[in-house]
Order: structure tokens, then C-alpha cells, then sequence
């Protein structure tokens, strides 16, 4: 629960919270490395991205096939810097947590997103929840920690897994891997599929918007600089519900 400036544990545990609003739960044992997660300069690119409109189209599909609504409780497990959690709960109105490894991440969603609640935890080791704490997860290129996030979403629950298409960013570093049915077996044991979407689409950026995209994919352009190019943006999208449920 919160106690005023601080979150407080039925242990006693307390964690201060930062002055831009997040809370950083991360344990020394949760680390493996000094400052763990997206850096400073890869998240400020990709807010520049986002900030640019490039990511609009995926935002929208996302939008369409969760389906949110003001009733539901979204877990966002490997939020970045809360773009997707962030403008989903500004057009559902529902209640929102977002959690990442990056400390630069969660602090700029907490500036960018006061309404929602974000914390600084790995979650591919545990998630600070009580079981069936959410009726939505959503794991948008990030994190897949399937016993966790079956723990953690309630029965009639639904889970929106985003991954990379294999023409993403195809004219930077060319035809990716299908990552479908890997997704989908590192799932099922615990969720079944119901639902699978492709959403592509194509801009034309700027030498310095390419500059972000390579800066945020940490594939510095070598010897070469950037130049305006045209550049693809592709999600796969699957849509889960735990074993045992019906639609």
C-alpha cells in the first residue's frame, strides 16, 4: 500500500518513491550489471520516435485487439518508457502499473504519465503482485515470464504479447526471424492462442529519426552516418487466454 511518499509491504518492507512518482523495487540480486536495462540515451531516442508519430499505427492495433476497458487492471511487464500503457490508459481510463528493468525507462514514464503507477522491478524473475491482480497483461517487445504472468492475471483474463514482425526495421538490419510460433510455445503451457495479427507499416524519416531508431536498437551506424530513409515498423500481435478458459 502507499503511505504517503513511500510504499509499504504487509512485512513492513517500505520503498521510497521518487520525486517524479516512480517506485524502484529492484533488489541487488535482480541486477546484472551496474545500471541494468534500456539506457538513458536509448530512451530518451525512442520518446523522440514516439513523439514523432512513427509508432501511431502500432499503438492503434494494439488499441483494437486488447479491447480495453475503464474496468480493467493492465500490467504492462517491460514498459520502456510507457508510451503503449501510457496512452492506452489516457483513452480507456482504466487503471494502469508498469514495470521495467530501466531505471531512465520507468523515470520517464512517471514524468510523462503521472497517472499510472510504475516501478523499477525484474520481472524475469518475479512480479510484486498478489495473484489475479489483473484482468489485462501486456507484454509489447519485452518481457516473457509465462508462470508469473498466468500467477498474476485472473482466470477470465487476457494477455496482448507484442513481438517484432520479420520485415521491422528491414531496411537497417534486413529480413528478421519469424518469432510466432516460438512465442507461442514458450506460452503454452500456461495460455492458449486466440487471436494473431500482423500490423506493418512504412515512414520516411529523417537522417536524424533513423540516427533514434539506431541509437534505441543499440546498432550504432558505423563509419556510415545516417541518412533519411524510408523504414518499416512491423509487430506481430497474439492474444492470449490462460488454459482453461473460454472467450
Amino acid at each position: 500500500m502507499r503511505d504517503n511518499r513511500r510504499l509499504v509491504c504487509s512485512r513492513g518492507h517500505s520503498f521510497d518513491v521518487a520525486r517524479s512518482g516512480y517506485t524502484n523495487l529492484l533488489q541487488p540480486q535482480d541486477k546484472k550489471s551496474k545500471n541494468p536495462g534500456d539506457s538513458a540515451e536509448a530512451v530518451a531516442a525512442r520518446r523522440r520516435l514516439h513523439d514523432l508519430g512513427v509508432s501511431g499505427p502500432l499503438l492503434t492495433a494494439i488499441e483494437e485487439m486488447v479491447g480495453l476497458e475503464t474496468r480493467d487492471v493492465v500490467l504492462d511487464a517491460g514498459c520502456g518508457d510507457g508510451f503503449y500503457l501510457g496512452q492506452l490508459a489516457e483513452r480507456s481510463g482504466c487503471e494502469a502499473h508498469g514495470v521495467d528493468l530501466s531505471i531512465p525507462a520507468i523515470d520517464t514514464a512517471a514524468k510523462k504519465y503521472p497517472r499510472c503507477e510504475w516501478l523499477v522491478v525484474n520481472a524475469d524473475r518475479a512480479l510484486p503482485f498478489a495473484d489475479a491482480s489483473f484482468s489485462v497483461l501486456l507484454s509489447i517487445t519485452a518481457r516473457m515470464n509465462s508462470s508469473e504472468f498466468a500467477r498474476v492475471l485472473t482466470k477470465d483474463g487476457r494477455m496482448l504479447v507484442a513481438i517484432p514482425g520479420p520485415e521491422d526495421l528491414i531496411e537497417l538490419r534486413g529480413v528478421g526471424r519469424e518469432r510466432v510460433d516460438r512465442t507461442v510455445e514458450t506460452f503454452a503451457g500456461d495460455f492458449r492462442l486466440v487471436q494473431q495479427r500482423r500490423a506493418t507499416h512504412t515512414v520516411e524519416l529523417d537522417a536524424a529519426a533513423v540516427e533514434d531508431i539506431l541509437l534505441a536498437i543499440y546498432r550504432p551506424m558505423q563509419q556510415t552516418a545516417a541518412v533519411a530513409s524510408k523504414v518499416t515498423f512491423s509487430l506481430d500481435l497474439l492474444l492470449f487466454e490462460p488454459r482453461g478458459v473460454m472467450l
